[in-house]
């Protein structure tokens, strides 16, 4: 088995194909040898019956003294056993002469004995090649259980089989030397996109990831199906390494942003702990300052550290994160209004549904503890990056089968790259505001798109520069 893998699958191909045809060839020759044999054989079979039915009658005495001068009643008949053997067996198998008509008796000619004398009234084969009839002897003063024995020698018959065999092999090794060179030929040619299948591979394997399979032939073909496979399989991984490169870039981000962030607070409180080390807070209202700086910087921290890991939750797809239960947004939306009042009471706020048109109901199955930190956090991101007087609408209603929350502004918007990029984590569309001056760590929104995803909805932004900004959350309808 080890030797036959080693072996070209097109050898294997070609040797597998030649044997059945000689196989074939070796069967069919045997067929027509048959069916050749059977019809001379008989012919000789007719031949011994007709002389039989005659010599048998025919005393050895006069038989032998036939000669050449045979009695004209019984020529035409003699005439189609000249090669014929005659020879008379007694009971007890004990030959009284053996004659051959129109010649000498063969040297070949088998012995015939008691055994032979039993076989009486059908042909039959005797070694080398002879075939013998034995019908009882019917001439005058023949005894109990007498037999006479024709033979005539098969020599003839065999040699037109044989001929007709040989002519037989020799056609068909020609036709194996041709069908082997055509098949190599054919088989070179079908196998050819395999080894441009194989080429590509190797290409690949080299350093070319974007090679691909040619269309070297039609998909409904077992090559053309391995080429569409091929180059299917090839595209996913090409999709895969792409989406891991992008991951680990995703990572690597991540963790060098959020080394960043915890670096800040822990060298405030670093800092503050080293000047007390030192002495150099000698006053009570100094040491105050400081305890109460690194408060700020610890709950900073702490929120997060918060919010790094319910992250993290989200990305593991940890449903007890979560805690559904039947609501409607409206209520939200009401609360977010009166948010929006409390932190910038001279701001023109209002209430409206989706669009601006009617508010309406939008039950949903969700949790409203998380739903409500979103809202809040859109509302915040509204007051804290639009100038003082600008107006901000919440919208709650049904649009389509989807419970919407909108909260939109009319402040300066996003540009196409600050709306591509704004639910990315640590990603500050201001970058002018700096965390002492009370900016974010750009995880707001990242967690607000995480909340509303994990409950089956959709968080967007649509926004023109200059025509304000109103971000979308949508959500599966609960049926009434």
């Amino acid at each position: 088995m080890t030797v036959l893998r080693r072996v070209p699958l097109s050898a294997r191909l070609l040797v597998i194909t030649l044997v059945l045809l000689a196989v074939g060839l070796v069967a069919t020759t045997a067929v027509v040898v048959a069916s050749l044999r059977g019809p001379l054989v008989d012919r000789v079979d007719s031949q011994l019956r007709a002389g039989g039915e005659l010599l048998s009658r025919v005393p050895p005495q006069a038989l032998a003294a036939f000669g050449d001068a045979t009695p004209g009643d019984a020529s035409e008949v003699l005439e189609l056993v000249t090669a014929m053997h005659v020879t008379y067996l007694s009971a007890d198998g004990l030959a009284a002469g053996t004659f051959r008509l129109g010649g000498d008796v063969a040297s070949d000619l088998p012995a015939f004995d008691a055994a032979t004398a039993a076989r009486t009234g059908r042909p039959f084969d005797v070694s080398p090649s002879w075939r013998v009839l034995v019908l009882p002897a019917r001439y005058q003063g023949a005894g109990q259980g007498d037999v006479v024995v024709f033979a005539s020698s098969l020599d003839e018959v065999e040699a037109i089989v044989g001929g007709v065999r040989t002519n037989c092999y020799l056609i068909g090794s020609a036709l194996l030397v041709l069908l082997s060179l055509l098949g190599f030929f054919a088989l070179r040619a079908g196998l050819r996109p395999l080894r441009q299948i194989e080429a590509t591979s190797t290409a690949i394997a080299a350093g070319e990831p974007g090679r691909r399979v040619p269309d070297i032939a039609a998909p409904t073909t077992e090559v053309g199906s391995l080429a569409a496979a091929m180059n299917g399989m090839l595209d996913r991984i090409d999709e895969a390494a792409a989406a891991r490169a992008a991951s680990e870039a995703r990572t690597r981000r991540f963790v060098a942003d959020a080394s960043h962030e915890l670096r800040t607070p822990l060298a405030g409180i670093s800092g503050s702990t080293e000047l007390y080390r030192m002495g150099a807070l000698p006053e009570r209202a100094d040491v105050d300052r400081t305890m109460d700086r690194i408060e700020r910087e610890s709950r900073r921290l702490e929120r997060l550290v918060d919010d790094l890991l319910l992250l993290a939750r989200f990305d593991e797809a940890d449903p007890t994160a979560l805690r559904m239960e039947p609501m409607d947004l409206r209520a939200v939306a009401v609360d977010a209004l009166h948010d929006l009042r409390a932190l910038d009471p001279t701001r023109p706020v209002s209430l409206t549904g989706p669009g601006g048109g009617p508010v309406g109901p939008a039950p949903v199955l969700g949790d409203e503890a998380r739903l409500r930190q979103v809202v809040t956090n859109l509302v915040g991101n509204a007051v804290r990056h639009t100038p003082a007087a600008t107006a901000v609408r919440v919208g709650v209603g049904t649009v389509d089968g989807r419970a919407v929350v909108e909260v939109a502004d009319d402040g300066p918007g996003l540009t196409a790259e600050q709306a591509e990029r704004v639910f990315e984590r640590f990603y500050r569309a201001d970058a002018s505001r700096t965390r002492a001056d009370g900016g974010g760590a750009g995880l707001g929104l990242a967690i607000a798109r995480s909340l509303v995803a994990a409950q089956g909805g959709d968080l967007l932004v649509t926004t023109t520069p200059g025509a304000g900004a109103v971000f979308t959350m949508a959500l599966p309808a609960r049926p009434a």
